[in-house]
């Protein structure tokens, strides 16, 4: 997560692994969130799961569902980590631009989850 969070635009970087309907927060660097819990399709992250899909989000603002965790975050991209069908958790990044994240970070963090799953 420190790698990840040293990126130019990577302001808060972290993992939920999913617990049943829960994620669950684990590691992470950036300021301390009060969302240590989400509820499967709470927010980006939930959305991610429920839908089954990554979330590349270019403005938060912009979201009726959105669990702001920092006044900062503009924008937010949640990358799944799966093994086969099966999903295990996910990379969420925050930033504090509109528009931080695009086809190549999800890429990348698709990459990273890769790694991470056959580690899980």
């Amino acid at each position: 997560m420190e790698l990840l969070d040293s990126l130019q635009t990577y302001n808060w970087s972290g993992i939920y692994r999913l617990e049943g309907d829960t994620l669950v927060l684990d590691e992470y660097v950036g300021a301390a969130t009060d969302h240590t819990q989400i509820p499967v399709g709470r927010g980006v992250c939930g959305t991610a799961v429920a839908e089954d899909r990554n979330q590349v989000i270019e403005d938060v603002r912009e979201l009726t569902n959105y669990l702001a965790c920092s006044t900062l975050t503009r924008s937010e991209i949640v990358v799944l980590i799966k093994k086969g069908a099966v999903t295990l958790g996910q990379i969420d990044i925050d930033g504090h631009s509109v528009g931080a994240f695009d086809a190549s970070d999800e890429s990348l963090l698709s990459k990273v989850a890769a790694v991470l799953a056959d580690r899980w």
